[in-house]
């Protein structure tokens, strides 16, 4: 009985390990259990927060920018408008795919604080 239980956790062991089905039921339960711990854990749920919040205000500041200076007659004002403009909207961009990488840690319950897209400035 102890070589058959001893030979079947081999046999299952080098079939978890060597063949393509085993390793695919072992990162399927991976992904599963790593998902699990980053929806749970509130570590990753303020990591995330803090860094949606930092872009917001980064992305705000050149908003600002932008519109402060964009109708300047002054061509270095308009050069100011214009890059952060181009920060902005780099920002937004960023900001949009780190949103949809990461949604998943408010389960729906998005903070009021948190914009669930940044608008590309035209």
């Amino acid at each position: 009985m102890k070589k058959i239980l001893i030979g079947f956790v081999i046999a299952l062991c080098l079939f978890l390990v060597f063949t393509p089905y085993g390793v695919k039921i072992l990162n399927i339960w991976g992904f599963s259990m790593q998902k699990a711990e980053d929806i749970s854990s509130y570590k990753v749920l303020k990591e995330v927060e803090n860094t949606c919040r930092v872009m917001i205000s980064s992305y705000k500041s050149d908003k600002l920018v932008y519109d402060q200076f964009k109708d300047s007659t002054d061509s270095e004002k308009t050069s100011w408008a214009e890059q952060a403009k181009m920060r902005a909207n780099k920002t937004a961009i960023s900001y949009n795919e780190y949103i949809l990488k990461n949604n998943f840690v408010w389960k729906d319950a998005v903070p009021a604080d948190i914009y669930l897209e940044l608008k590309i400035i035209e």
